[in-house]
């Protein structure tokens, strides 16, 4: 039987109130709340006193929503469910709740609590040109001991090394024997035949070594006296990775057809 509002309820103490009902109780309690609109937990003390309309009004100034769209359970200190509280006249005492049980709070009407609508928040947003002046900000700690971006030597060498893991990847596509084209910024495209694949002595880094069809090179496939491919001399080339492409690319006849 749950107490309707008008029963009294004596703290530390025995009544017998109409109806043969017995409670023993203190006056206030410390529950937990959670709800449908929130993932947030918090913790408030309620009068054991108060019917549960009381204790859905005071739950509307913590969780933003209407009494009148409230579903209440209750919950166990262990998170057992004990039973629903839909019984607006009834004293919050009458539930079985002790400290540190849990009150759901489901809020039937579906509407974001404006406390936790982050879209009604206005936002601060400082100018690009008043946060490079300050002196206390995450940048100029940064500039001030050369970290990360503020660091050049150490962006060079980022820098530097994922050009070489590109060029790379680069290399490792082509394979010797392969017919190509040969695209260098200013200067004529050429067609020729892979002859070498890989690292060398006279500058660091991946090389791709050519025998083009014409004689458009610089070398018969030796440079600085080492003999990395054989060719004709001023047919062979070494070029970077990224600027061959291999295909299809037939060995054009330049021969003079003889009336």
């Amino acid at each position: 039987m749950l107490l309707k509002k008008g029963y009294s309820v004596f703290a530390d103490s025995t009544s017998i109130m109409d109806g043969g009902v017995t409670v023993v109780t203190n006056p206030v309690v410390n529950v937990r709340l959670t709800s449908s609109i929130s993932s947030f937990e918090v913790q408030r003390r309620f009068n054991r006193g108060i019917s549960i309309a009381e204790l859905k009004g005071k739950l509307e100034m913590v969780l933003g929503a209407s009494p009148s769209c409230m579903d209440l359970e209750l919950f166990s200190v262990s998170d057992t469910f004990l039973q629903k509280m839909d019984d607006n006249e009834a004293l919050l005492g009458s539930f079985p709740v002790d400290d540190e049980c849990r009150i759901h709070v489901t809020d039937r009407s579906g509407q974001m609590s404006e406390f936790s609508d982050v879209s009604k928040v206005e936002k601060f947003e400082l100018p690009e040109e008043s946060y490079e002046k300050r002196t206390d900000s995450a940048r100029s700690f940064m500039k001030k001991h050369h970290v990360g971006v503020y660091n050049k030597e150490e962006m060079a060498k980022k820098e530097a090394d994922l050009a070489e893991e590109v060029r790379k990847a680069a290399a490792d596509a082509i394979s010797v024997g392969s017919r190509c084209q040969v695209q260098v910024s200013g200067q004529p495209t050429k067609l020729g035949t892979v002859m070498y694949v890989g690292t060398a002595d006279f500058k660091p880094g991946y090389w791709v070594g050519l025998k083009y069809d014409e004689p458009m090179g610089k070398h018969d496939g030796t440079v600085n006296g080492k003999k990395y491919f054989e060719c004709e001399d001023k047919y062979g080339a070494f070029v970077n990775p990224l600027n061959v492409t291999v295909g299809d690319f037939p060995e054009e006849d330049f021969g003079i057809d003889e009336m």
